[in-house]
């Protein structure tokens, strides 16, 4: 094993213990944060003016530089806000804490107007997009529903699962595939109303980090994506409030100051309203309790014990409930499902150049379908929820040296599949008989090494493993898959273990201050798997762990690209191209029914292929801002029990993806922006001849996924109006957000069937393939307020 990873493990040991050589230096130190609200701004940037030395804040604001004794100029600047520079004649170790201004506010100290380089030549940094909150509010939405996955899918190398969902795909992988993290713990279902709308409030949110290439070691758990999402701290200077009225859904945040300038708390809510709204018309007729109804509950808080302690505590509470009910057939149906996630975590310094994050969080994810008719009662439930504890370090031994290395534990529940049920005065409830339990752990070390100006090395290495443990019982079964025996495995017992090195490479070569290449080698586990039955991601799918039965996905996915600043640095642009290799992909066998037996029974495992080429240039000065994303990506599957083993392209292979966006300040009163999107068609399978067996129309299908559907294109349209307030100090802002989603109403096909018209027995029967379509040109208006 160490002659395959010997090269990753000596780069990493010879950058750990290069500083022995270094003479005595000193260090300075400290947090950038906000200073409108004490918000902590990551990945500020502290420069030294006149050299090439500087360093990134990490996911706290904390820096750390360290320096020979002398005179410096420190440059302190962060995207969207006045930069700063402070003088500093460093004679020993000195903290320098900074508050940065918002451009709109006007900061009275000296403002240098040098162009910061950006990190998008000079990072190691590989497929990573960065968006606020407020990027995401000026575009166009659905029904008005701001949101930031979606916002997330206009990327190149980011594809929707579907009209309108919030769902994605990164790079070819599946749904599973994608680390989708708030403030640092997993959320295993991403969406409301069966996932058009997905569950993160963008009034909650500060800030997030997508990265679909090169991911680093301190991530790990999943082979295509991280989403890294973090909530606002909460003001600590001023008591704040916004909100929103709109036309499903009205939301309010509150935060402010549990004691100024040292504990600050959030409050987000939201709901939505079609249950009321519809409730007086549905009760006059047959269809009385039907309804349907989501809500998201975001709430932290924090407090700074010491410059050198922080506390932070957060949690999501969001839930979804439909519910049918036909009185005439004494018929209901209620389907409730949804997340809770709670962290908590304690920064602490141990020295000027190490700072320590450690979190315990929890998570857990629930869908339950009751249906009732007469006297017949059938429950199903499937969910996961996880005990996590992690800690991280940031150790910064030299200016050009940004080390990290860290742990972390996992404690899994897995329900993939419970029915019950009761038929008179039968009643079937089964033992806990599918529910499984696993241990999950990773270790990681890995360091962003600036070995000169022109080149800078980002290397890591992650050992991950995975352990499953009973109660659990494992059935050996015959040639037609009866149980033969059985053997059962006690609590904490194991039943089976998995784990390996996911050694990680991202090296930048820069020709210049402008232009750079960049090169990445990623190896990544995974260790649970979502399967799904559908062509979209919906809360009936359900989660498994690695067992005796199923391994670990696995993919190496080697990457390069071209990045290019210029116009100076008003645009961004890059060219990257991608190949992605994944072995014990898994499916659903052909034919597949739910049933009550345990599902890991029935899947199929193969492997999976994919690459293309991404091309982004982003504006990102000026009255206009925006940027145009262009995918070429092929992706594939291979099953032996699928296809007669033959390579078939993924469900959501799409050979061009094309994402233009634009946004406009036309005055303070008005901003306009647009968003069209142009994909080629999703893959579907679809029958090949129809014959007749016993007066039956019998369907013969064709090679899987060997259709492609009409190609997908959209545009999209909003207005914002920013009323200026006669007194400009008057503390109550609002704007009215006008949206058409659609605009030329293009039919665009979200799945097909066939319609049988005429009569068998007379020779007249018609087969013809029907295309739906959900959403037409949708006009909407949201009314948005902050005080």
């Amino acid at each position: 094993m160490f002659t395959r990873y010997g090269p990753f493990l000596l780069i990493l040991w010879l950058s750990c213990f290069a500083g022995a050589a270094w003479g005595q230096q000193y260090i300075v130190s400290g947090f950038i944060k906000d200073s409108t609200n004490g918000e902590s701004l990551p990945g500020a940037t502290v420069q030294v003016l006149h050299s090439s030395s500087g360093v990134q804040t990490n996911n706290y604001g904390f820096y750390s530089l360290t320096l020979p004794a002398g005179s410096y100029i420190l440059l302190y600047s962060f995207v969207g806000y006045e930069s700063r520079a402070v003088a500093l004649n460093l004679a020993g170790n000195a903290t320098q804490h900074m508050e940065l201004a918002p451009h709109i506010y006007q900061a009275k100290e000296v403002v240098i107007t040098d162009k910061k380089k950006d990190a998008n030549v000079k990072s190691t940094d590989m497929g990573k997009v960065e968006i606020t909150a407020d990027q995401v509010k000026k575009l166009p939405a659905l029904m008005g529903e701001v949101d930031m996955l979606k916002a997330l899918q206009l990327m190149p190398g980011v594809q929707a699962s579907g009209e309108g969902n919030a769902g994605f795909y990164v790079r070819g992988g599946g749904p599973d595939q994608n680390l989708i993290l708030l403030d640092e713990a997993p959320v295993y279902n991403t969406g409301h109303l069966f996932g058009f709308f997905s569950v993160f409030n963008t009034d909650a949110i500060r800030n997030t980090t997508l990265i679909k290439g090169g991911m680093p070691a301190n991530y790990g758990g999943r082979l295509s994506s991280v989403v890294d999402i973090s909530m606002k701290e909460g003001n600590n200077k001023n008591f704040q409030g916004e909100g929103g009225i709109g036309l499903i859904s009205s939301r309010l945040s509150l935060q402010g100051p549990l004691k100024k300038n040292k504990a600050s708390f959030i409050v987000s809510g939201r709901r939505t309203y079609i249950d009321l709204i519809t409730k007086p018309v549905i009760n006059n007729t047959s269809y009385k309790g039907s309804g349907y109804y989501f809500y998201d509950l975001n709430a932290k808080m924090n407090y700074i014990f010491s410059d050198k302690d922080r506390l932070y505590l957060s949690g999501y509470l969001g839930k979804d409930v439909f519910s049918f009910a036909n009185k005439d057939r004494s018929f209901n149906v209620n389907i409730p499902w949804g997340n809770t996630t709670a962290t908590l975590r304690w920064n602490h310094i141990f020295s000027r150049q190490l700072f320590a994050n450690t979190s315990l969080i929890y998570n857990d994810y629930k869908f339950r379908f009751n249906a009732l008719q007469n006297s017949f009662d059938i429950r199903l439930s499937s969910g996961i929820s996880d005990v996590n504890f992690k800690t991280d370090f940031d150790y910064y031994p030299h200016v050009d040296h940004h080390i990290r290395f860290g742990a972390n534990y996992i404690h899994h529940t897995f329900t993939p599949s419970t029915v019950s049920g009761r038929q008179d005065s039968t009643q079937f409830t089964p033992e806990k008989a599918f529910e499984k339990y696993a241990h999950e752990v990773a270790v990681y070390l890995m360091d962003d090494w600036e070995i000169s100006p022109k080149l800078q090395l980002n290397a890591g290495v992650r050992v991950s493993g995975f352990m499953q443990v009973g109660p659990y019982k494992q059935y050996t079964k015959d040639a037609n898959g009866n149980n033969i025996d059985s053997v059962m495995y006690g609590r904490g017992q194991k039943v089976v273990s998995y784990g390996g090195l996911e050694p990680r490479v991202i090296l930048r070569l820069a020709l210049n201050d402008q232009n750079s290449l960049k090169a990445s080698v990623t190896r990544n586990y995974q260790y649970i798997h979502l399967v799904s039955n559908a062509a979209t991601t919906l809360p009936t799918d359900v989660w498994v762990p690695s067992t005796y039965l199923v391994q670990p996905q696995v993919a190496w996915q080697y990457s390069a690209g071209y990045f290019l600043n210029f116009g100076h640095n008003t645009y961004e642009a890059s060219a990257e191209v991608y190949y992605k290799e994944m072995d014990h992909q898994i499916e659903y066998k052909e034919g597949y029914t739910p049933s009550i037996t345990d599902p890991e029974q029935d899947f199929v495992f193969g492997k999976g292929q994919a690459y293309g080429l991404e091309l982004f240039v982003n504006k990102k000065k000026g009255r206009f801002t925006g940027w145009l994303g262009y995918t070429l990506a092929w992706t594939w599957r291979q099953f032996p029990d699928l296809n007669d083993g033959k390579q078939y392209p993924a469900k959501y292979d799409r050979r061009h993806d094309l994402a233009l966006v634009g946004t406009y300040e036309l005055s303070k009163r008005w901003s306009l922006s647009g968003i069209f999107i142009y994909g080629s068609g999703n893959t579907t399978t679809l029958p090949e001849t129809f014959y007749f067996m016993e007066g039956t129309l019998i369907q013969a299908y064709g090679n899987l996924n060997g259709y492609r559907l009409p190609a997908y294109h959209r545009l999209d349209l909003s207005a914002i109006y920013s009323p200026q307030p006669k007194r400009p100090n008057r503390r109550f802002k609002s704007s009215w957000a006008f949206s058409i989603y659609n605009v030329y109403s293009r039919q665009n096909p979200y799945f097909v069937y066939f319609d049988q018209n005429g009569s068998v027995v007379n020779g007249t029967l018609q087969v013809s393939a029907k295309q739906v379509s959900l959403f037409p040109v949708l006009p909407s208006i949201t009314y948005n307020f902050r005080f």
